[in-house]
């Protein structure tokens, strides 16, 4: 007798339930990657909005003689150019900010796959939209203002929805490991950001957003069809789906509804939602009693130990992650004097550093953040991105993927697993407020000169260690 082939036997040795978490790892890794794709292209496109005009060929039927920035794109054509990119910056980072605290709280209480999918798509379109500016010939700092400002609400129901979902399908005992390894979506989305708005950039900087926003619309639909929220959601459909078919009716004698009950019962049992799925008294409809606990509300969420202590830690990681995210492609360009696609093409370095380091261990993370200090200090060597792009995110992962998730059940909460949208918006929306501070602080401190930046990411590193220190202490002793 012939044995399978190798691949078949590693294919069904895993069960059923395997095959749906290793999807969902999948659908959620792509869904918010597309965010990070979408979020990266402004920039890339920053060092082309305003260029060094000397070093462009003139066209010959442009008339313009004495215009050193002819070849710049209004309103970024003038000397306050980084005040505005500060600006626009700002504009995305402060909605996404005071989105993001809202965002858990519908998060708990809406349906995440049409949350996530609905939101995918409006990011897309708004997208677009900035990209669409280059085509319409819009010279309007407003316009751009208020795509990135909804563009940033928008994307506030990202992070929240894929945290949930990742949690619902993963016990806590693997879920350090890996939430460290699925995080790399961050870095994984801004590389390919960076490299597809690489390629439009120099010659039609529109396309540098479209076709990211297109990107990002299509995951939405995907997820509108493919995503499952938690396995109770998938045995509940599973069961009615059962029940209309017919499976659930009389078979004539109460032995035959039993042999019946016994042989689908392995899909029908769901333990977590207490679902009462056959009676052999009563036998013509389907029982189901779902889990009616309340979400937790905003100020519940803060009181659980350690939620203050890691959104505050989260806001300095996020401030130094998010002036490298929206800055280094314009600083490499200004300081090494790059084009616009060499500069983004060599700003991935530091978001391929933070993919090594997502496999994230607490015990290390602290010594990471001291480190950092001294890498932002030494960032002006081009060998140090990837260096400080893996100790810079390190940490920074950790918190809002793994950190989150055990706070968002933490044993205070009595099994109310819905706290866990709300308490990951709670501190990803207070780094989020580190996040819009830092490319605003580097807007305005850049004129004075870059390393007047680094010191201000230096200062940062140094309170993200002293809040680290009891927040990590408090994990140690309730968490490990």
């Amino acid at each position: 007798m012939r044995s399978l082939a190798p691949g078949i036997k590693l294919i069904t040795s895993f069960s059923r339930d395997s095959w749906y978490r290793f999807f969902i790892l999948l659908l959620t890794f792509v869904f918010y990657t597309t965010y990070h794709l979408s979020r990266k292209p402004i920039s890339i496109v920053k060092s082309q909005l305003h260029r060094n005009c000397s070093n462009v060929i003139h066209p010959a039927d442009l008339n313009i003689t004495d215009n050193d920035t002819w070849c710049d794109w209004a309103p970024f054509d003038q000397n306050n150019y980084r005040n505005l990119f500060g600006v626009l910056d700002n504009c995305f980072l402060v909605a996404y900010a005071i989105g993001m605290f809202f965002s858990g709280i519908f998060g708990e209480r809406l349906p995440l796959r049409y949350y996530l999918s609905s939101g995918m798509i409006l990011s897309g379109i708004f997208t677009a939209l900035f990209g669409l500016g280059f085509y319409w010939q819009i010279h309007s700092l407003w316009y751009y203002c208020l795509v990135q400002a909804l563009n940033g609400l928008v994307q506030t129901t990202g992070w929240p929805a894929v945290v949930a979902c990742v949690g619902n399908w993963f016990g806590k005992g693997k879920r350090g490991l890996i939430m460290g390894v699925w995080n790399s979506h961050t870095s994984v989305g801004n590389i390919l950001g960076s490299l597809i708005a690489g390629v439009y950039v120099s010659s039609a900087w529109g396309l540098s957003f479209i076709v990211p926003g297109i990107i990002i619309a299509v995951a939405g639909v995907i997820c509108f069809l493919f995503l499952v929220e938690s396995k109770s959601h998938l045995r509940l459909e599973g069961n009615v789906l059962l029940y209309a078919c017919g499976l659930f009716t009389k078979t004539g004698t109460e032995g035959k509804q039993k042999q019946r009950f016994v042989e689908q019962e392995p899909l029908l049992r769901n333990s977590s939602s207490n679902e009462e799925i056959f009676s052999a008294n009563t036998s013509t409809a389907v029982e189901t009693v779902e889990d009616h606990t309340e979400a937790i509300s905003f100020c519940g969420a803060l009181r659980i130990p350690g939620v203050v202590e890691f959104s505050l830690c989260l806001l300095f990681a996020k401030l130094v992650s998010y002036t490298f995210l929206y800055w280094l492609p314009l600083y490499i360009a200004n300081v090494a004097h790059f084009d616009p696609k060499e500069a983004g093409d060599l700003s991935t370095l530091f978001d391929v550093g933070g993919i090594v380091d997502k496999q994230n261990k607490l015990k290390k993370n602290f010594f990471f953040f001291f480190v950092c200090i001294s890498s932002s200090a030494l960032f002006e060597p081009a060998g140090m991105l990837l260096w400080c792009g893996a100790l810079v995110n390190g940490p920074y992962a950790l918190i809002t993927t793994a950190v989150s998730a055990d706070l968002g059940t933490h044993e205070c909460l009595r099994g109310n697993s819905r706290a866990l949208s709300t308490v990951t918006a709670i501190i990803d929306g207070t780094g989020s407020i580190g996040a819009a501070v830092g490319p605003l602080l580097a807007g305005l401190i850049s004129p004075t000169g870059w390393n007047n930046v680094f010191y201000m990411l230096i200062a940062a590193d140094v309170l993200a260690c002293l809040v680290r220190l009891k927040a990590d202490v408090y994990y140690y002793f309730c968490y490990c």
